[in-house]
């Protein structure tokens, strides 16, 4: 039993790109020859099914504000600047968004025009996410990204004009990237000076081009290495790691994210958007159906495009809950459990045990922490508490 329901966010999904990614395991489809509403990408028709999705969701968050919306892809600056404002007019019509919310948009440099981004920018988005990746045009060619360094530039420059914050996106460990090459990319990144960064660690992911046809990376150890310097510039350069690929200069963490990575409340909307929505008795997760096409049809037929609905139970809530705030670097504190999942912190003793005896959790009792060593071997830590 909850004591209190938790913070709720609004996550959207717009599914299309102009070109998949050999990297991308996300719910993304390319769209074909440029896309017309018969080829594929039939904005009108989205926005009417997105409407008619979370009027479907609104039974459940009663009475409950949005203090975040991200809207995230596949690509959501392939949107036209109409369609962006009738998206966030529909959503403000529907929902109590918190006057100073957070909203994220998605965006690809390669879809970068001025006026379309000042224009989404004046509907009310005041955070941009821009996939960069890599400032290197061999890099990005071997990513298979539409961008272009100078377009990358040209994008960071523009935002940081338009947007009150602006996040990149940076990867390494990239095909036969070095480590000075890496650490070039982010100084380039740095010399914009955006509140945010995340940095990945490309890794090659099931059901992508790279899983069946690998390029040649960096060995562990030479990963390893790069992070460890990696991370060492951006705390040089004033940027605080605050979960394990999020920095950010003080404070301007993203408070979406922030919202997953504490087991918060989250309504998804779109093609393949997952849910979580929490009541005094129950905590739910949702699925939508993955394939646009599918998702509209089930949406105008039915309603709904929910394909799971599934109502987490004892056993599922610690591994769902440490799955999302041992990503933390300062973790939270131990009584958050019980406000979060509703049980007794006895119910997962046995798994702390363990993972203090590990080295994998920090041993201080009062907060719930991966060591350094467990932030490391995240996904090992994580699995302690799977029943």
């Amino acid at each position: 039993m909850l004591t209190s329901l938790p913070p709720l966010s609004l996550y959207v999904h717009i599914p299309w790109c102009i070109k998949k990614c050999p990297y991308c395991d996300f719910n993304s489809h390319q769209i074909k020859d440029g896309g017309t509403a018969r080829q594929g990408f039939d904005e009108k028709r989205y926005l009417e099914a997105l409407k008619r999705d979370l009027q479907s969701v609104l039974p459940k968050v009663w009475g409950r504000r949005i203090h975040t919306i991200f809207i995230g892809g596949g690509t959501p600056s392939l949107l036209s600047p109409e369609g962006l404002d009738q998206l966030l007019s529909d959503i403000r019509a529907l929902l109590p968004v918190n006057a100073d919310a957070e909203i994220t948009m998605e965006a690809n440099p390669g879809t970068f025009e001025i006026e379309k981004f000042k224009s989404f920018a004046q509907s009310g988005i005041n955070r941009i996410s821009l996939g960069i990746q890599s400032f290197d045009d061999e890099k990005l060619k071997a990513l298979g990204r539409i961008h272009g360094s100078h377009d990358a530039k040209t994008a960071i420059a523009a935002a940081m004009e338009i947007f009150d914050q602006v996040n990149i996106d940076l990867m390494y460990a990239l095909p036969n990237q070095s480590l000075a090459e890496a650490l070039e990319d982010l100084e380039q990144g740095l010399s914009f000076k955006t509140q945010h960064l995340s940095l990945y660690h490309l890794t090659l992911e099931p059901n992508t081009l790279f899983a069946k046809y690998p390029p040649l990376l960096p060995d562990d150890d030479s990963a390893f290495a790069m992070q460890d310097a990696l991370m060492e510039r951006l705390s040089q350069a004033g940027y605080e790691r605050y979960e394990i690929s999020a920095y950010a200069q003080k404070g301007h963490r993203c408070q979406h994210n922030l919202n997953y990575w504490q087991f918060g409340d989250y309504i998804g909307i779109g093609a393949g958007a997952h849910g979580k929505i929490s009541a005094h008795n129950q905590i739910a997760r949702q699925t939508n159906e993955r394939h646009p096409d599918t998702y509209m049809q089930k949406i105008f037929d039915q309603g709904h495009a929910l394909i799971e609905e599934r109502i987490l139970g004892k056993d599922d809530l610690p591994f769902e809950y440490m799955l999302n705030v041992l990503r933390l670097i300062n973790g939270v504190p131990t009584p958050d459990f019980k406000e979060k999942t509703g049980l007794e912190i006895s119910a997962i003793n046995q798994s702390l045990e363990v993972a203090v005896k590990k080295g994998l959790l920090d041993s201080n009792p009062s907060t719930l922490k991966a060591s350094p060593l467990g932030l490391q071997y995240l996904n090992d830590l994580q699995m302690l508490f799977l029943k």
